[in-house]
């Protein structure tokens, strides 16, 4: 006679309730750990207040004005037919 506490249908819906248990366990510390990576992510991503860029953004923009006017003059001495 089988006991009651180790019939087989007993034991097999114990194991597949445990293992959900498990997988459900591992998928939310995955999906805890992907929002954290992403919260990082979103974090070294957000701009600088504007204070630290100002002393920078002059001198970036000082460098980019005077591309520009080389550019401008190269192409001020091909359209007048001069070779640089």
């Amino acid at each position: 006679m089988i006991s009651p506490l180790l019939d087989p249908t007993l034991i097999t819906t114990g194991g597949s309730l445990i293992g959900l248990v498990v997988i459900a366990a591992a998928l939310l510390r995955g999906w805890q750990g992907w929002l954290e990576l992403k919260r990082q992510e979103l974090d070294c991503t957000a701009p600088k207040p504007a204070q630290a860029e100002e002393g920078s953004g002059i001198g970036t923009a000082r460098i980019e004005l005077a591309d520009l006017k080389e550019r401008i003059r190269k192409l001020e001495a091909i359209a007048s037919g001069v070779d640089m």
